[in-house]
């Protein structure tokens, strides 16, 4: 058993990151110079919504995916970002350029509804147009990860209602997954396994949830996960390959007694799991993920191909 918690988005240091250059409104400065206002109805409301995106020789993955997610986000939330899909990608070019960056590359795109003119919630007090901050850093996931697996613990905090606050936005407002994040570590696993408002295994804090039955691979109903973009490219490779996936409820009675469990991210891609709540998933051989993060990588291989 590892010593350390792991998460899924730990990423090898490199020391490049230091001097990146930060995308805020337009302007391209070093990071020690990225400010914002305290007024800002991101940092003072967690009104925003945000994008995570991985750059692969020069080509931002599946843009157009991430672009419908995001756009849809912000129009749920009546957030105007002030570009459409088109004057992203020229931002991300804009940014990618400064930073002289190819490939191994996350960015973070953020929107807020802007500074506000007092210190209140109502959104009509957004009155200067939306924030837009895109941040890139050189960032490779940590080698190990994929031999020792994560540790998940099942934690008492739910993904809500779509009614509450429905978990398929990518909203700034993340406290009851830094909640769900904080009761796995007290838990001594590495990330929290939430489950849904009925007791159905659901997602994590910070990933997608499949786990492997018989030859099976099963994810959650998708009713109150957040809509992975890299989730749904796994089920379509499963699909398109023949193998067997189910969007279905199931409970932690299936999860313990699965042959494999992993997680899916933009930034990980596939990331295994090794236990639930102290308990072993399977023996440690994981053919099913292996084959799985192959079909993946192929499938981002092609895509850069195609867009380049």
């Amino acid at each position: 058993m590892q010593d350390t918690a792991l998460t899924t988005h730990d990423a090898l240091e490199d020391p490049r990151n230091a001097d990146i250059k930060i995308y805020v409104n337009g302007e391209i400065v070093h990071r020690d110079d990225a400010k914002i206002s305290v007024y800002d109805s991101g940092f003072m409301l967690g009104d925003g919504m945000w994008e995570g995106m991985r750059l692969y020789d020069g080509v931002w993955a599946f843009f157009d995916e991430h672009m419908d997610r995001f756009l849809n986000s912000c129009k749920a939330v009546s957030l105007d970002p002030g570009m459409d899909a088109d004057g992203v990608a020229a931002a991300l070019e804009a940014t990618r350029a400064a930073n002289d960056m190819h490939s191994d590359v996350h960015c973070r795109l953020m929107v807020t509804r802007g500074v506000k003119v007092k210190p209140f919630q109502h959104p009509s007090l957004s009155r200067s147009g939306p924030t837009m901050v895109i941040i890139m850093e050189h960032s490779k996931p940590v080698d190990g990860l994929q031999k020792t697996g994560i540790r998940l613990a099942t934690v008492p905090q739910v993904r809500g209602l779509p009614m509450s606050q429905d978990a398929k936005y990518n909203s700034h407002s993340k406290l009851n997954c830094v909640i769900a994040c904080l009761q796995a570590e007290q838990a001594g696993a590495d990330e929290a396994l939430m489950l849904d408002p009925n007791g159905f295994v659901n997602t994590t804090n910070a990933c997608n949830f499949f786990i492997v039955r018989r030859g099976e691979v099963w994810t959650s109903t998708g009713d109150y996960c957040m809509n992975g973009v890299t989730r749904q490219k796994v089920i379509d490779l499963c699909r398109a390959d023949g193998i067997p996936v189910f969007e279905r409820n199931f409970s932690l009675y299936e999860a313990y007694g699965a042959e494999e469990a992993f997680l899916t991210g933009t930034f990980g891609a596939q990331t295994p799991v090794a236990e639930i709540d102290g308990k072993a998933i399977g023996t440690g051989a994981r053919p099913v993920t292996a084959h799985i993060r192959d079909l993946y990588k192929r499938a981002v291989a092609d895509h850069v191909a195609e867009r380049r």
